[in-house]
């Protein structure tokens, strides 16, 4: 890759004089399954203080994305270094963890205890509006009016929590709430949240009873004097002299409850197992003509070779074998010319495993030279394919995925509709990919966003299918690696989603065994690593 598609992210500290340094400065990445996030480490030998890289020793570099190293065993990925020819550099560990405040969320109930009275004819309706203060602490910031140069006051908090309200009270209980640490202080504990109370109107002008500050820190402590808070009115402190209060609000509890996500199971283990379906029927054209869908050009990937090659790059990441399933649908086998809606495209039905997606890519292009294309587009012996094998793995150590690529109109919908309802309680999603110009109005109806899909009667039990037709995504300049990025985010973000939904509704916990796997080997197996630091690079193509 150009350097151009790089940028440096950060660097480690220096360690001296050794061959197996352990590095201890970690850096923080945002993360995202749908996404191919490449990075790329640099390793050198430091000979002075310069910031100039030129100035010291090349040792080697190492690519990975971040999806290889979260999707390894334990969430610790070895690599080989390379980069200079003829020479062995050694390797690099990385490993990957999970931010607690990232998924920690808190329950808490609170109380108010004779607040000021604001309505004339009746006591108050309160409700309680949570903040918490910007990134940089600060309460107040000065804006200068452009015409008036005066100064105003802007209140840089940010509103992240409101309470129901409780009518005619002025010692209302608020209902238990939960909200994520990171919305509530961005993981830091000790930044201020402030709590304003106000009694509700109906015409929106709610009346300012009065406020208080805390912190995570302080609400941790849980019920207990020091989280009885007094509410101040500052407009009415300044005019009366003997003002205390405008009443009190009292914490009543506080739990904290940290969310199992995604990344824990995938760090305890779970696989996740990728097959693709690919549509051979005849409406997809002659793959020997320019104007066929499956026509391969010497200069550029087909659709079809796109979307798999989008989709797959990133699922196989969390695929530890990097075996895959490649099937088709909707032709004709050599060579009695038998119609088949499950071949293998490798023409093998007993192992119809490919090594890694170059070699399903293989498959599909070798499957072009001896199938002929015919019909008609079913699509519920592939989903039954899977479903065969999801059904015998029920205890959250695999979970299946199946992309379905295809040009047309489904010809076994009443099937197809069954066998997803059949799926949906089985660790397995569907992603459908429409290729071509086509019509997919069906497809729509089985993604299930709107309406659940169901069958005699019986509705699916989660929503398991994700549909995209190609030509939303194709970028109008031609960049078909831009393409391929945007239509894998979109057709991969909903997989976490429906993967924690199926392991909740079963009770499923995350394995803890696997990232203690790796505690009693040694740290650097490595004899060829010299004293140094690594620079960090993150990119994509553009």
């Amino acid at each position: 890759m150009g350097n151009k598609e790089w940028r440096e992210f950060g660097r480690t500290e220096v360690i001296d004089n050794t061959l197996n340094p352990d590095f201890v400065r970690k850096f923080i990445l945002d993360y995202f399954f749908e996404e191919r996030q490449n990075l790329r480490f640099d390793l050198y030998d430091v000979d002075s203080k310069s910031a100039n890289l030129s100035k010291h020793d090349f040792l080697g570099q190492g690519y990975c994305t971040l999806g290889e190293v979260v999707g390894s065993l334990g969430s610790r990925l070895e690599k080989a270094l390379g980069g200079i020819p003829g020479k062995k550099c050694g390797t690099i560990i990385v490993k990957a963890e999970e931010l607690n405040n990232c998924r920690e969320s808190v329950m808490m109930q609170f109380c108010g205890n004779k607040l000021d009275k604001k309505d004339f004819f009746g006591k108050s309706d309160p409700f309680l509006v949570f903040h918490r203060s910007n990134e940089d602490g600060t309460k107040l910031l000065s804006l200068i009016c452009l015409r008036t140069k005066a100064r105003l006051p802007v209140k840089a908090f940010t509103i992240c929590h409101k309470t129901e309200v409780v009518k005619n009270t002025l010692n209302p209980v608020w209902q238990a709430f939960k909200i994520p640490v990171r919305a509530l202080c961005n993981g830091d504990y000790d930044r201020t949240i402030k709590v304003e109370v106000y009694d509700w109107d109906r015409d929106g002008s709610h009346d300012f009873i009065g406020e208080f500050s805390t912190s995570y820190r302080e609400l941790s402590r849980g019920q207990s004097q020091f989280n009885v808070y007094e509410v101040i009115n500052a407009k009415k402190k300044g005019k009366k002299k003997k003002y205390l209060n405008s009443g009190t609000v009292t914490l009543l509890s506080f739990l904290v409850d940290i969310e199992v996500t995604f990344l824990d199971y995938i760090k305890g283990g779970t696989q996740i197992n990728f097959t693709v379906a690919i549509d051979f029927t005849a409406s997809n054209g002659n793959p020997a003509q320019p104007t066929s869908l499956h026509y391969m050009s010497p200069y550029q990937l087909n659709a079809y070779a796109m979307a798999l090659k989008a989709v797959g790059e990133i699922i196989q990441d969390y695929d530890s074998d990097k075996m895959f399933p490649a099937l088709g649908f909707g032709a004709k086998l050599p060579p009695d010319g038998r119609v088949s809606h499950e071949f293998a495209l490798n023409g093998n039905p007993q192992n119809p495993y490919c090594t890694g997606i170059d070699g399903v890519m293989e498959a599909y292009y070798q499957s072009l030279k001896s199938v002929q294309l015919y019909g008609p587009t079913n699509f519920s012996p592939v989903i039954n394919h899977v479903a065969r094998y999801a059904a015998s793995v029920k205890d959250g150590s695999q979970y299946f995925v199946l992309l379905i690529i295809t040009d047309g109109v489904i010809s076994d919908m009443a099937q197809t509709k069954e066998s997803i309802v059949n799926a949906s309680c089985l660790p397995m999603s569907i992603i459908i990919v429409g290729v071509g110009p086509a019509e997919f109005d069906a497809m729509v109806e089985l993604d299930g966003d709107e309406i659940r899909i169901s069958s005699r009667g019986r509705y699916a039990e989660r929503d398991i299918v994700q549909f995209v037709p190609f030509r939303d995504y194709i970028d109008r300049t031609g960049n078909h690696i831009l393409s391929m990025a945007r239509l894998a985010k979109d057709v991969l973000a909903e997989i976490p989603d429906q993967f924690l939904s199926y392991m909740r509704t079963r009770g499923i916990k995350p394995s803890p065994g696997a990232a203690a796997l790796h505690a009693a080997e040694p740290t650097h197996p490595n004899p060829d690593m010299r004293g140094g630091f690594f620079r960090g690079r993150g990119g994509s193509p553009k």
